[in-house]
């Protein structure tokens, strides 16, 4: 299975959060403009798609990492 590249590219499973959420703020200005291709939109809409499930990953790890940091301390 091939990984995809972005803008910058980066490997979508390699991309860090906050180049992640970055590129997900430019694609969404890009987006905002009226005159956007129907073709470019499908294509961004596409990575966009792709970055936040990555941000989701990301946010869910951290989130395991930080409950068994909690977690810890409590012993």
């Amino acid at each position: 299975m091939s990984k995809k590249t972005g803008a910058s590219g980066d490997s979508i499973d390699d991309i860090g959060y906050a180049a992640a959420l970055e590129e997900l703020e430019n694609i969404l200005g890009e987006l905002e403009e009226s005159d956007v291709d129907v073709d470019v939109l499908a294509e961004r809409v596409a990575r966009a798609s792709e970055l936040i499930r990555v941000c989701r990953e990301r946010i869910g790890n951290a989130k395991m990492q930080i409950e068994k940091v909690v977690a810890g301390l409590e012993d």
